[in-house]
């Protein structure tokens, strides 16, 4: 009788090798490789392949956006680019207990509401656990299935069962299911692969959508192999701190659609609920004007979002004061630190140096540079910024404000939010631009010759 064979997979990339390594040959990451038992062929035969019928590719008009499912849920289909598009397979990652299967539950209530049936099929819970989840999120609806299942073939027979019923199926999550044609354990490399691989392919074949859950590893990627993205049609990330109320549902790979877009949703007591205007979500209301404070317009996606950048400075008796920084990146605040030192005599050497993006959120663009220098020199001078004012721009190394993209989007936010000063690079052509269009709108240069304003 044949035995089991050993073979090492490394868990990042997916590569094969039949010996053991502390480091990848492929994609040379550390501690990925992890041993897994694959069952023998019991023969090889030579199989000759069968003639397809292939199609004519041709430009039929808005084909695609009509055939896309519009969800209740707006911010949804704002990330998915407009809605669901049959047979698409759909990947969604987060942090344990950030809200995926609760998004997901009251997707398949609110698209019952709607005449669209749907199948939650669940390998963490039982059937009875999800039902008392969906009562207490009012998300129940006797339109909707729920299956507890683990095989991979048990629910290919159930949804073949129901495919000319439903349209969508949840798999929460992609880890807990296995094939019976592997030996290894389920949420291994090999087991996730074949699933995914089986799941995938019969959803388009019979035009149903398909939606995974995806667990994520310490480092915040996705558990599994990296070959589980380039499978799927969508990635999508819910991104969150537990400190706060908010969710972001943030688009990282989409063939129907633009990426890095992003969808706001609030936590609540009944379940996520829709922010349709996030710039509200993340500005606090102040009586007073406070130091140290500066409101950056920034763009998230396609989503201009306002934000609060608060800075602190206080004298240090450290030979290296301290400089911490929450919701930017670090080095890009060193870069401005020298910046201002170097060119506008701002020397902050002898101070700790304390920033934070308020609500948590996280700002990646350059566009914060400018945003972030006024908090400083507002904070260093304990002289606060006009209450009406809004920065955005980037800094270079010779001290000048540099261009962003979406200028206009950017001050049509902030205008609608009541700021009628905007700080940014002085463009050459703002004169014909619909921006000077705004009366009380005035585009200053924060840095525009030293002594300046």
């Amino acid at each position: 009788m044949a035995k089991d064979k050993k073979q090492y997979i490394c868990s990042n990339c997916g590569s094969v090798t039949l010996k053991w390594s502390g480091q990848c040959f492929d994609c040379g990451s550390w501690g990925t490789v992890y041993e897994e038992l694959t069952a023998p062929s019991s023969s090889v035969s030579k199989r000759v392949g069968k003639e397809l019928e292939p199609e004519i590719l041709c430009a039929e008009e808005n084909n695609a956006e009509q055939s896309r499912i519009i969800t209740p849920v707006g911010e949804l289909n704002r990330v998915l680019g407009g809605g669901l598009v049959p047979s698409s397979a759909i990947l969604i990652g987060g942090d344990p207990g950030i809200g995926k299967s609760t998004l997901l539950l009251q997707l398949t209530s609110e698209l019952a509401d709607i005449g669209i049936k749907s199948l939650y099929v669940t390998g963490e819970e039982s059937a009875q656990q999800v039902k008392l989840r969906a009562s207490r999120l009012r998300a129940f609806s006797k339109e909707s299935y729920v299956l507890a299942a683990t095989n991979v073939h048990d629910i290919i027979a159930t949804i073949d069962k129901l495919k000319t019923e439903i349209s969508l199926v949840v798999i929460d999550s992609i880890q807990t299911i296995y094939s019976d044609d592997y030996s290894a354990a389920p949420g291994t490399v090999s087991q996730i692969r074949a699933a995914t691989f089986e799941l995938i392919s019969y959803a388009k074949s019979h035009n149903i959508i398909l939606l995974l859950v995806g667990h994520v590893t310490k480092e915040g990627q996705l558990a599994g192999p990296k070959v589980l993205e380039h499978m799927v049609d969508t990635v999508l990330y819910f991104e969150g701190d537990a400190s706060y109320h908010y969710r972001i549902l943030r688009s990282i790979k989409n063939r129907f659609g633009s990426v890095n877009e992003i969808g706001v949703f609030e936590m609540t007591g009944n379940g996520l609920k829709e922010v349709n205007n996030p710039s509200e979500l993340f500005l606090m209301e102040r009586e007073n004007n406070v130091s140290g404070i500066s409101v950056f317009a920034g763009i998230e996606g396609s989503r201009p979002i306002l934000v609060e950048v608060q800075a602190l400075i206080t004298p240090s008796n450290m030979v290296t004061p301290r400089r911490s920084v929450v919701g930017w990146d670090p080095n890009r605040l060193a870069m401005i630190l020298a910046v201002l030192a170097v060119r506008y005599g701002l020397n902050l050497s002898t101070y700790e140096v304390y920033l934070s993006i308020a609500g948590g959120l996280k700002i990646t663009e350059p566009a914060a540079d400018l945003a972030v220098a006024s908090a400083l020199v507002s904070a260093a001078s304990n002289i606060p910024l006009p209450k009406g004012a809004v920065f955005f721009g980037e800094i270079g190394l010779s001290g000048e404000v540099r261009k962003v993209t979406q200028v206009d989007a950017r001050i049509n936010e902030a205008t609608k939010l009541g700021f009628d000063q905007i700080f940014c690079a002085v463009h050459p052509y703002n004169e014909a631009t619909k921006v000077n269009s705004i009366p009380h709108v005035k585009l200053l240069s924060m840095f525009g010759n030293k002594g300046s304003k």
